[in-house]
């Protein structure tokens, strides 16, 4: 066998082992799938003649405001995201190419975030909350979050790569500080964004504790606390108009990433791996 290659059984291996990890995986969200779209007769009997029905989706979508819960994690997630590319993109700028004293410490300050969970933060972040009287707002779930030490190491590592060449020849044209960022840098960072972006979103549409601390009212509750509360045992919803809930709540995530996957896996190769 020629050094450096590889035996064809350990290919074929990796690759079986890839598509038994990727069913075991996709083996909740196909039940979810099958039982939202079948009586709930069905919800335990995979018989391939089972009636399909939508009902559920019906149901699950009067039976809770879950309009209400969409557009309160749009708004959420609006918010955070745009928010923290404004922040990251200036302070990562300033991380990458700016010359300052005490830019390697700030730097390591910026990434000690990174080792502290937000639910150490919980106690303390609800009363300076309570204290600005922002308890039950999406002002209140967002505040903690508009800040990322990921994003801006992230963009850091991007705006690293930029040849010099393209800061120095836009700034003999004339474009000033914020010209550079925005006509050199952000655009080549594209990728970076749409990943982050993915990030951030499916992070924050998915977040749990923090918002059903902070919230207590169905005008500011997200999807993730509106379903909690829906599929408590005591609203006597079975499991068919369950499962559909929770498929309305994570369908715009996968339809999201299906549609960046590409941008998303090549970002992280080129800019989060240096």
């Amino acid at each position: 066998m020629i050094a450096g290659t590889r035996h064809p059984v350990w290919t074929t291996l990796e690759v079986a082992g890839a598509w038994l990890l990727g069913l075991l995986w996709l083996l909740p969200l196909l039940y979810a799938a099958w039982t939202a779209i079948h009586p709930a007769a069905y919800a335990t009997h995979f018989t391939p003649d089972a009636p399909l029905t939508f009902a559920n989706f019906v149901a699950a979508w009067h039976a809770a405001p879950f309009g209400r819960y969409l557009l309160n994690t749009f708004l959420l997630c609006s918010l955070i995201l745009v928010v923290q590319f404004v922040v990251c993109t200036t302070a990562a700028f300033a991380f990458a190419r700016l010359a300052f004293v005490g830019r390697d410490l700030l730097f390591g300050l910026v990434l000690l975030q990174l080792m502290i969970m937000p639910d150490a933060l919980l106690v303390e972040n609800y009363r300076t909350l309570a204290q600005l009287r922002l308890v039950d707002t999406i002002t209140a779930i967002a505040l903690p979050y508009l800040g990322s030490a990921f994003g801006i190491f992230l963009l850091r590592q991007t705006f690293m790569t930029v040849p010099q060449a393209l800061d120095d020849a836009a700034r003999l044209e004339g474009c000033g500080l914020l010209a550079r960022l925005w006509r050199v840098y952000v655009p080549l960072a594209r990728p970076t964004y749409v990943a982050y972006g993915l990030v951030s979103v499916s992070y924050h549409w998915n977040n749990f504790l923090w918002p059903l601390v902070i919230t207590n009212s169905v005008t500011t509750r997200p999807l993730t606390v509106g379903l909690a509360v829906f599929a408590t045992t005591d609203q006597g919803i079975d499991w068919s108009i369950i499962t559909a809930a929770t498929l309305m709540t994570s369908a715009p995530l996968l339809l999201a990433f299906l549609l960046f996957q590409r941008q998303f896996v090549a970002s992280f190769m080129r800019a989060g791996v240096r």
